[in-house]
């Protein structure tokens, strides 16, 4: 994940199903945990079953969910096969505008 500056790792089967997703989180939680990074296992810190979004979610949507899961990294599926990740970081100013905007909208209600 250093090497390729990625902060998050999808965890697939032989058939591209989504098994889960290791992000630097769970890095620092592993850790955390004094685990040996040389013999632990993916599958023991990975999460399981994240969230997921459709090819045909809309950036809102993906920053909404990201949001309300507290999470920065959201696989893409598509009839259960993986096609992607997206990160908070890949949306530019105008997404993350109008999100604050509908939280600034929903604090006034």
């Amino acid at each position: 994940m250093h090497t390729r500056r990625v902060g998050a790792v999808i965890i697939i089967d032989d058939n591209r199903g989504l098994l889960g997703i290791f992000t630097g989180r769970d890095a620092v939680r592993c850790m955390g945990d004094c685990a040996d990074p040389t013999s632990t296992r993916l599958s023991d810190v990975m999460t399981r079953q994240p969230h997921t979004l459709p090819p045909t979610a809309k950036a809102i949507e993906a920053l909404r969910l990201m949001r309300d899961a507290g999470c920065r990294h959201v696989p893409v599926v598509q009839e259960g096969l993986v096609t992607g990740i997206v990160s908070r970081e890949d949306f530019r100013g105008l997404e993350h505008d109008r999100l604050e905007e509908e939280i600034g909208l929903w604090e006034r209600i």
